[in-house]
């Protein structure tokens, strides 16, 4: 039986597809930064489903301790997946520069110092699996999420990059992503209900995504064509829009 790390693990989406993927019979390594807060699901998750599940303390901005976190799970992750993340306010971290260095470090530079060392381990072995949650918002940079969407903008160019690098090695890298998710990070927007999912919804994507190996996904597929339709709004106009 294989094993799936989650990584940001008491988040909504991190407890959903720690769910969904204990449902088809993976064992669960789930990490957080608060990893107090994670028995309830690690006992969910084993009486519920019948697997195993271990979890685990995990700093996304502790950058130094993540090659010592890597090598204390036992066993090796065949696929790591990559949930945590942070959104702060906008105006907010504009004026604020440890805001804006906390969201850059979160959404981004964390990310990448975990996963390079997770990869290195999979290119090593000739397979795995790493999947990173971005977001629609990395697709175009906006005044309304400027700092937000150019660390995940950041992200996914690095997943891209990843891909084309971990491929010829038989590691597969897939980039989610989301547009708006009912979740505790999103619960005092006022959101669009036909635009947004749910993290069950959203879980259920993702792992379809995963068993058919797909390269980029739309959580809603439609959000594709709304960021094409975005993307191809000329500059000298884009700019001068309330996006």
């Amino acid at each position: 039986m294989e094993t799936v790390l989650v990584l940001g693990a008491t988040s909504d989406i991190g407890i959903a597809i720690a769910k969904k993927f204990a449902s088809e019979k993976y064992n669960i390594q789930l990490a957080a930064r608060k990893p107090e807060l994670l028995g309830p699901l690690q006992s969910d998750i084993q009486i519920r489903y019948n697997v195993e599940c271990s979890v685990y303390a995990f700093d996304a901005l502790i950058f130094h301790s993540h090659s010592m976190f890597f090598e204390t799970l036992s066993p090796k992750p065949e696929t790591t997946i990559c949930i945590f993340g942070t959104m702060d306010d906008e105006e907010d971290a504009f004026n604020n520069w440890s805001l804006t260095q906390r969201m850059i470090d979160t959404n981004y530079t964390g990310a990448v110092s975990i996963l390079n060392i997770a990869a290195r381990s999979y290119l090593k072995n000739k397979k795995g699996t790493i999947i990173g949650i971005s977001s629609v918002a990395g697709d175009r940079g906006r005044a309304s999420k400027m700092i937000y969407g150019s660390s995940k903008a950041a992200f996914n160019a690095y997943l891209a990059g990843l891909r084309n690098k971990c491929f010829k090695d038989n590691v597969h890298v897939m980039t989610v992503k989301p547009g708006f998710v009912y979740t505790r990070m999103t619960e005092n927007m006022e959101l669009p209900a036909l635009l947004t999912s749910t993290p069950a919804y959203l879980a259920d994507v993702v792992y379809n995504g995963f068993a058919r190996k797909k390269n980029v996904i739309y959580i809603k597929w439609f959000w594709r064509y709304i960021m094409l339709i975005i993307k191809s709004i000329p500059e000298f106009q884009f700019k001068k829009m309330k996006l």
